[in-house]
């Protein structure tokens, strides 16, 4: 279950990577998308690889 959190997490940051370098996001006012997922980042990686 662990490992699919972790790819689910992936796969959004990278489509919001996509949409902010295509512009998308600036047009709908969503720039802070980015921040969120920044901001994530840091605590995923942190319990995700716990041993």
């Amino acid at each position: 279950m662990e490992d699919i959190l972790i790819a689910l997490y992936y796969l959004v940051a990278i489509t919001v990577i996509v949409l902010h370098y295509t512009g998308w996001l600036e047009d709908r006012g969503l720039e802070w998308i980015v921040y969120v997922i920044a901001v994530l980042l840091f605590p995923m990686l942190y319990f995700a690889y716990l041993p």
